[in-house]
């Protein structure tokens, strides 16, 4: 497999298409270090299963306390490995555009909202994706009133996909002198990254372009030019906003992008009538219909309602520790899958 990557990158015309370029180069770098970690554990587990035989010959139980906590952290990597394997589907390789809206609630559920933006970014950062803001619109007083990311890397999708529903938070609002306990909603939209050789049918004269200008948090991507780029595909309803290049014609391409990858999304939708093969179950940002709730008051727990994942640890999770979340649901869909 290796060596097809390789026949690609020598072609004449690879350089031709920098970011496609960039993206096979990727993806060979993602195959290879799994082969890489398939040969560390391979010997590792040769290693243990030597020790294992050296003490039992020798009746050295003095080893069993080491042999115990090599296994122990053996099987946590194989584990770990397993995922990545299972991240097979046709989209779970590609890059993750992750959309925030937050509910009902004012500056409370947008202040929830900007938790969640650095919650993400901090979990992909300690992925080693990089993440790219395509949209931002700031909230009125604090927080957000929605935000769209690019975030780039091998499986980025597959990973996120898990992400995909309603956030519910419950706290002791800054905001309210009171001191009341507020509950608020952001609802959490992922889509695969579509290639535009991928078979979308687009057509000009469905589609209304908006151009304004660009605004940011913190004077970030103001300009006095109308470079940001609204799209409104007319037989569907998808808007899709771009405001993160400088050129208009550069957000332009990155709103067609956003907007194809949600057309191929509705696409397969329809022709597989699966909804939670790609899309999951769409729900009202409210009450009753969350995926995953944060207790902040009165006690402290994370605790996703489709697999029973929990955890105590709300500071870990804010600042990006979603493994264990998005691992137990990619799990508990294999099993679906194989049911």
């Amino acid at each position: 497999m290796i060596s097809n990557f390789e026949e690609k990158m020598s072609a004449p015309d690879f350089w031709d298409d920098n970011e496609r370029a960039q993206g096979v180069i990727a993806e060979m770098n993602a195959v290879k270090s799994s082969v890489d970690q398939y040969e560390k554990l391979q010997q590792e587990y040769d290693d243990a299963m030597m020790m294992a035989e050296l003490a039992d010959e020798e009746g050295d139980e003095s080893l069993a306390d080491e042999i115990g906590e090599n296994v122990k952290a053996l099987v946590a990597k194989l584990e770990e490995f397993e995922l990545q394997l299972l991240l097979n589907q046709p989209y779970d390789k590609l890059n993750a555009i992750l959309e925030l809206h937050p509910g009902a609630g004012g500056t409370e559920s947008q202040d929830w909202g900007q938790m969640l933006l650095r919650m993400y970014t901090r979990w992909a950062e300690k992925r080693g994706f990089k993440v790219e803001v395509l949209d931002y619109l700031p909230g009125d007083e604090a927080g957000i009133k929605s935000v769209t990311l690019l975030i780039k890397g091998f499986n980025a999708y597959g990973y996120l996909k898990a992400e995909k529903g309603v956030h519910r938070l419950v706290r002791i609002s800054p905001f309210d002198s009171s001191g009341r306990r507020h509950t608020s909603f952001v609802s959490c939209d992922v889509v695969p990254e579509i290639a535009e050789d991928v078979d979308v049918e687009i057509r000009t004269e469905d589609l209304k372009i908006d151009t304004y200008r660009a605004s940011g948090a913190g004077g970030q991507h103001i300009n006095t030019t109308d470079s940001a780029v609204r799209i409104t595909h007319l037989p569907t309803g998808i808007v899709v906003t771009c405001q993160n290049e400088r050129s208009q014609i550069k957000n332009r391409e990155r709103a067609m992008t956003m907007l194809r990858s949600k057309l191929y999304e509705r696409k397969i939708e329809e022709q597989q009538k699966e909804l939670d093969e790609i899309r999951g179950e769409q729900s009202e940002i409210a009450w009753g219909s969350q995926i995953r709730s944060y207790v902040f008051h009165p006690y402290s727990m994370v605790k996703d309602h489709r697999t029973s994942v929990e955890t105590g640890n709300i500071g870990a999770v804010m600042d990006g520790d979603l493994d264990p979340f998005i691992d137990g649901y990619l799990r508990s869909q294999i099993k679906v899958a194989a049911e």
